[in-house]
């Protein structure tokens, strides 16, 4: 075979590509990432997860393993809840960290994991940063919300209609003056003191079944509106059910992490894709 390896693993059905390259000697072009996660002419994924040691990128870490993650549509991003949990359940099973305890990098900032026996993963978010309002359009109808930095940019509404009944098969309207690298989305039913039903347009992406730094945004923004900034709830999103915790200086996810399969890209594909 001789092919690029890779694993296909999804955390709450929001689904990557990983892809191991400890010495950082893959040439990932937006164009390959691309397609990639395309679901017709590729794999099929909303992001992909390098796996790559931080010396190897020359980026300051505590952590020797550095998640190098991208969008659908080929971009870097900063941070991916989902997708950190699925990083270091790899990383375990590799036997690249002894675990069950360590520290991941990320363009976020380092994030340490702990993974659990069942496999799940809990994930130290970091802060999660209340930096003011605004609005976003759906169909026609404006929504305000709680903007959340949580490493990257959110923007958080409380609707009182179901998030089932909107309509994000286009991208919503947002102030880009407000958000210019872009923003996620997030769309939260209050169900209860220490419940929550989202669903998020992400950044790059489009709508996914889970977004983890979106369930980290909309608790932080569920508890500001509230009246305070520390609290913890369920969080239930297409793909499933995620646990948020989130205080003063940091916050911690808590959340399936499964893989699917895992085989060799195609050489001859891969170098057709500039």
């Amino acid at each position: 075979m001789g092919g690029i390896e890779f694993l296909k693993g999804h955390g709450t059905q929001n689904d990557f590509v990983l892809l191991p390259d400890a010495s950082g000697m893959l040439d990932l072009t937006p164009e390959r990432v691309a397609a990639l996660c395309d679901r017709q002419r590729g794999l099929g994924a909303d992001g992909v997860l390098r796996v790559v040691r931080s010396a190897a990128l020359g980026l300051p870490s505590a952590g020797e393993w550095f998640m190098d993650y991208r969008n659908a549509d080929g971009s870097v991003a900063e941070m991916c809840g989902n997708g950190v949990r699925v990083f270091a359940r790899f990383l375990v099973e590799a036997g690249l960290e002894p675990g069950p305890e360590f520290v991941v990098g990320s363009r976020s900032g380092d994030r340490p994991v702990r993974v659990h026996p069942d496999r799940s993963v809990t994930v130290q978010m970091g802060p999660a940063r209340i930096t003011g309002t605004s609005v976003t359009i759906v169909g026609g109808q404006e929504l305000s919300g709680v903007a959340v930095d949580v490493g990257n940019p959110h923007l958080v509404s409380t609707i009182d209609d179901d998030v089932a009944t909107l309509d994000l098969r286009e991208q919503p309207r947002f102030d880009t003056d407000f958000f210019p690298d872009g923003v996620n989305l997030e769309f939260v039913n209050v169900l209860g003191e220490r419940a929550l039903r989202m669903r998020v347009h992400e950044r790059g992406v489009g709508e996914t079944r889970a977004c983890g730094t979106g369930t980290v945004a909309a608790v932080a923004a569920v508890l500001h509106l509230g009246g305070t900034d520390t609290g913890s709830s369920t969080v239930d999103v297409p793909g499933g059910r995620l646990t948020v915790t989130v205080e003063r200086e940091t916050s911690s996810l808590t959340g399936p992490a499964v893989f699917v399969a895992r085989g060799e890209l195609d050489e001859s594909w891969w170098s057709a894709l500039s």
